[in-house]
């Protein structure tokens, strides 16, 4: 006797956990039900109807040998896609559910009513194909989602739908270029309680960087109303990115980016009428708000680090947040399928040779540079029009326009975020992509010639021309260890994630400038005392920066712990070195309200600068942001391994100074195991290096400014630039003398200058004279470990030379 067909298993029955049953989608679900929840992950409650109640609707419904008949004409071309799809959906929607199907998808969905209390409960139908969300393959929005169903009509009239969706024109397209059997594919059906994210928010994360690969950070985008939105990309929502090493300590909040997103549109459920969902736009307050507080981020991390070790690679995850109960909850998880795949053995930069004027800026889609003339597509119905090699430019895309992308150099959009389609399948495709620029399809004209950068940080920028760029290939696995530590040299947090794959041992050098002149954009002083800004436009803009902070203060301290966090995440527990602000007066005076705050100095490189302005009362308020958003990095975020450095510290007493007035801003050496370093770039550090010993846990040897002041040359001088060389036997004494007098006292010596990365031998001298660590720039990194592993050998092997007589006589 023949069993009962199964049509439906509830996502807690062990065998929904099946791909070739319920699908990826649906497997996954039932797989976080039956194995998460006790560990606290909330997954809402729901069904799937299996791969034979599919089967026998096709069998039901004689539709077999007609679907066929359609994918022969269409694999032979004798048949378009479009016709293709359309027929075959038609043959799906004109059908009828079996009696015995139907009447198991009716029960099922009354037994999810009865348990939530309510007569009719609405639901999400969603798609889920057995060919679908595989380790090589994301097949993300392939099929259709329909939101707020409500009733047994209703339900099976969605149901339906999905099992057509399985021959979208963009499934046929996808499966042809995955090679994947288009009658071998069955779809099942996921219903599953709604979460009220209408009323509050949802979104998309990612339990790996989506952009660089990096494997410690968990990105969460979030929007207000259903999550349709941030998939799609039709929002640029907020986005955070956790650090996860350090999610399981207690008293830190290890957040290493808030991005506002601008959310101008929600997607809620429509109030009568046959739409079950509308969009609106979104409150001026919505839109200056975060969606989510930190604890929800870090929730929504933690339960994404759940995935992952249960999976055991990263995945792609969609969430909610209900309104009425405040309570987050997962919708869906599947592998990410692109960066996890990637080889981490090799890494591959770009670099622009020359300059261009920028256009347009956006989210950065990957990290290559790309080079093409526009062309302009609103619409898919002008997809015909797009020309292969160019750069495609749109509003935004969704999965119809998967087959035109492939074609594309370069992809630019108007809206979107890191999530939204566009992102996942350029990233998928390997194009280089730019999204959220805003207003691009207007900005670029059609034909023009555009270069589009990804290789710049996690900002994309569009410039007029085609510029000229170099692609290297960098084989990571032949890098040799050595002694000497190799750190790396970096100001922007946006570009830190994309050295991640170098062994650097640390950061002998983060630049906080960059930070204050790029993000931060206003002078300190100016933001404590706007009162004195005479400028008026330069007020309104430091409004603008720092509308949605509490205060100017907090703005300042937000943005620059962020900054330095980032920075510090990517080559954790490493020491990670952050010099203090080295800004002179005329470079200060360039910010935003900086000119009612710095003097006018006939040479701002020897002027009021370094250590000198911390103490000072014309800085000190401003010297207590820094402080304190150092303060925040370390005991807030987490991040212990950063190092503080005083630059240009000019005498042991004021050392002394700088120390007293870092300790009243809760940054006390020792404390909370701070180590301060200081910078020796000035002779007095040398000469009097055994008293700035006692002071001091380090020296970081600048050996920029210690040569101009050891040879009296101005190093910004044009005129001057043959007689500017680290490699004088002057400064060699002077580096030799440091490193000698460092060690006798016990402490650490490195440097952090440009000069190794310039001249293979003074890195060669360096190393013969033992310095602990060098610095680089990333770009010069690969090179520089070669050479001082090479020096390391010869040295092991009793083959010393006379590197710093050398490296005189070619400085003579």
């Amino acid at each position: 006797m023949n069993a009962e067909p199964v049509y439906i298993l509830g996502f807690d029955d062990p065998a929904a956990g099946d791909v070739a049953t319920v699908g990826g989608k649906n497997a996954s679900l039932s797989n976080m039900v039956r194995t998460m929840r006790s560990a606290g992950l909330a997954v809402p409650d729901g069904f799937a109807t299996t791969a034979h109640a599919f089967r026998d609707y096709i069998d039901a419904n004689g539709i077999e040998s007609s679907l066929r008949a359609q994918i022969a004409a269409f694999q032979s071309g004798r048949s378009p896609l479009h016709e293709t799809g359309e027929t075959i959906r038609r043959l799906f929607l004109e059908g009828e559910f079996p009696t015995a199907m139907a009447e198991a998808i009716r029960a099922a969905y009354q037994g999810l009513s009865r348990a939530a209390g309510v007569h009719e409960l609405g639901v999400a139908v969603r798609s889920s194909a057995t060919a679908e969300d595989l380790p090589d393959a994301s097949f993300a929005g392939q099929q259709e989602t329909f939101l707020n169903v409500r009733g047994e009509r209703e339900l099976l009239d969605a149901c339906r739908r999905c099992f057509a969706s399985l021959f979208t024109d963009r499934a046929i397209s996808y499966r042809e270029a995955k090679n994947f059997d288009h009658l071998k594919v069955a779809l099942s059906i996921g219903v599953q309680r709604m979460v009220r994210s209408d009323l509050a928010g949802s979104g998309v994360m990612f339990s790996i960087d989506t952009e660089t690969g990096f494997p410690r950070t968990v990105v969460v985008s979030a929007a207000w109303g259903l999550g349709e939105t941030v998939v799609q990309g039709s929002v640029n929502p907020d986005k955070y990115l956790v650090f996860k090493p350090l999610l399981d300590e207690l008293r830190v909040r290890p957040i290493i980016e808030r991005t506002l997103g601008e959310k101008e549109r929600k997607l809620v459920y429509a109030r009568g009428g046959s739409a079950r969902t509308v969009l609106r736009d979104t409150t001026r307050r919505e839109r200056e708000s975060f969606v989510l507080d930190d604890e929800e981020v870090l929730q929504l991390a933690r339960w994404a680090m759940l995935i992952e070790d249960h999976y055991g690679r990263p995945m792609d995850m969609e969430w909610a947040k209900d309104g009425e109960t405040d309570e987050l909850f997962i919708v869906q998880a599947r592998p990410e399928t692109v960066q996890s795949s990637r080889q981490t053995a090799r890494l591959r930069t770009y670099r622009l040779k020359e300059k261009g004027k920028t256009l347009l800026t956006g989210s950065a889609i990957g990290e290559a540079i790309a080079t093409g003339a526009v062309c302009i597509i609103r619409s898919p119905a002008d997809i015909d029009r797009f020309r292969d090699g160019a750069i495609l430019v749109t509003e935004m895309t969704d999965p119809d326009w998967v087959p035109v992308m492939k074609r594309a150099a370069g992809i630019v959009t108007d809206h979107g975020g890191t999530t939204s389609h566009a992102a996942i399948v350029s990233r998928e495709l390997g194009v280089p992509a730019i999204v959220g620029t805003g207003n691009g399809t207007d900005v670029l004209s059609e034909g023009q010639a555009i270069t589009l950068s990804c290789a710049e940080g996690d900002r994309g920028h569009v410039y007029e021309g085609a510029l000229a760029f170099d692609a290297e290939d960098i084989d990571l696995a032949a890098i040799p260890d050595t002694r000497t530590a190799i750190m790396v040299n970096l100001a922007s947090p946006a570009a830190a994630l994309r050295w991640w794959r170098l062994p650097a041992k640390g950061v002998g050098l983060a630049r906080m400038e960059f930070i204050v002149s790029n993000a931060i954009k206003a002078h300190p002083m100016a933001l404590l005392h706007p009162e004195r800004v005479t400028d008026a436009s330069e007020l309104r803009q430091i409004r603008a920066l720092t509308s949605g902070f509490a205060n100017p203060a907090e703005f300042f301290i937000e943005t620059l712990a962020l900054g330095i966090a980032k920075i510090a995440a990517v080559y954790h527990p490493y020491p990670v070195i952050v010099r203090l602000s080295d800004f002179k007066t005329n470079e200060y005076a360039h910010l935003l309200g900086g000119a009612a705050f710095e003097p006018n100095e006939e040479n701002p490189m020897l002027g009021f600068r370094g250590a000198s302005r911390y103490y000072d009362e014309r800085y000190r308020e401003g010297f207590a942001l820094e402080c304190r958003a150092l303060k925040r990095v370390r005991e807030d975020i987490g991040f212990r391994n950063v190092i503080v450095m005083v630059p240009f510290c000019r005498t042991p007493a004021e050392a002394d100074r700088v120390l007293e007035v870092m300790a009243e801003n809760g940054l006390a050496r020792g404390g909370a195991d701070l180590e301060v370093y200081m910078m020796c770039e000035i002779p007095s550090n040398v000469i009097l290096a055994e008293q700035f010993a006692t002071r001091f846990d380090g020296f970081s040897i600048g050996s920029n400014d210690l040569t101009q002041l050891t040879l009296g040359v101005d190093r910004d001088s044009g005129d001057l630039a043959p007689l500017f060389d680290e490699r004088s036997e002057a400064v060699t004494r002077l580096i030799d003398e440091a490193i000698v007098k460092a060690h006798d006292a016990g402490i650490k010596v490195g440097i952090c200058g440009q000069a190794p990365s310039n001249y293979p031998e003074f890195a060669a001298f360096l190393v013969q004279e033992g310095i602990d660590s060098i610095s680089l720039n990333p770009d010069s990194f690969v090179a520089t470990i070669r050479h001082v592993a090479e020096v390391e050998r010869a040295l092991a092997s009793g083959s010393r030379t006379d590197t710093a007589t050398r490296s005189t006589e070619t400085a003579q």
